[in-house]
């Protein structure tokens, strides 16, 4: 007589409801190494998106931008302006050929400084934390970030050469040279937001930051040939301009611009570029992975 054996499959035990799942960081971060190009980009355009709203809610946000190119062109061309164009062997409408490339290349390090309080802002605020269970690469809220800094960038561009041209200046150029001296400044700016970035991540404060944006942004633009020509500085300042990027940056705009010859300036302002977005960027998204 023969018995047979029945078995029962056993299936673990439901968690009981209630109970917390894994948590949602530690998904995101799991998630983030599997996201393709085409999704990484999509979460860019989401993110850019979501930054320009905030612009439109809050248009005071754009004052800077509309503002300081303004401020900048009128401050400088009737205070400095036919002292230094007398320098030049000119008169004012010579210092404002030499001035607006010049300016064109401080731009982007005055709206990089907003980038880095902005990132700070949202921290305090907690959006970060919330972009940061999401299983989204870190890199794309930051990029995001850059994106929309530089349209800002652009229209700061548009009306600072608008105003150029309203108090006299005149392109011995070509468009094109134009056109790659605006191009030229962009990708510059886009390489000095990844700094501020840092700053914003690394400082507590939104006014910290400012603080010491401003303790980078002064002996970088005053030692450097956007404002006047360097030959009349004393010989170790001199040297300082030589190496500072945005004395290549502001020579690279006014050849590109003026039709001069460009030399080396363009080549060593790509080069700075490069080099600090290979250094700081991979810095700026470390630190947004591990900040508290």
């Amino acid at each position: 007589m023969s018995t047979t054996t029945t078995t029962t499959a056993t299936t673990p035990p439901s968690a009981p409801a209630g109970s917390p799942g894994p948590a949602p960081v530690k998904a995101a971060a799991a998630d983030e190494g599997r996201i393709g190009l085409r999704a990484n980009l999509r979460h860019i355009g989401a993110l850019a998106r979501r930054n320009m709203l905030q612009i439109k809610k809050d248009p005071e946000s754009m004052f800077d931008v509309l503002l300081m190119p303004i401020i900048f062109i009128l401050l400088f061309v009737y205070v400095f302006g036919g002292s230094v164009g007398a320098s030049l062997g000119g008169n004012r409408q010579e210092y404002v050929n030499y001035l607006v490339p010049g300016l064109m290349a401080m731009m982007g390090l005055n709206i990089a400084m907003a980038v880095g309080t902005g990132v700070n802002d949202d921290f305090r605020k907690g959006v970060m934390d919330r972009f940061r269970t999401m299983p989204i690469a870190r890199s794309s809220v930051l990029i995001a970030k850059i994106v929309v800094e530089l349209g800002r960038l652009m229209v700061a561009m548009f009306i600072l050469l608008v105003m150029g041209f309203v108090v006299g200046m005149e392109l011995h150029g070509s468009v094109f040279g134009l056109l790659a001296a605006v191009a030229l400044s962009a990708v510059f700016g886009a390489a000095i937001m990844w700094i501020f970035i840092l700053l914003g991540l690394s400082l507590k404060t939104a006014q910290a930051v400012q603080g010491t944006a401003m303790l980078v942004l002064m002996p970088l633009q005053f030692g450097s040939s956007i404002f006047v020509p360097t030959q009349t500085m004393p010989g170790w300042l001199q040297a300082f301009t030589d190496y500072n990027p945005l004395s290549n940056l502001a020579d690279a705009a006014r050849a590109l611009m003026q039709g001069g010859p460009v030399g080396d300036s363009v080549w060593w302002t790509l080069a700075w570029a490069a080099g600090i977005t290979l250094v700081m960027a991979p810095l700026a998204v470390a630190k947004f992975r591990k900040k508290a």
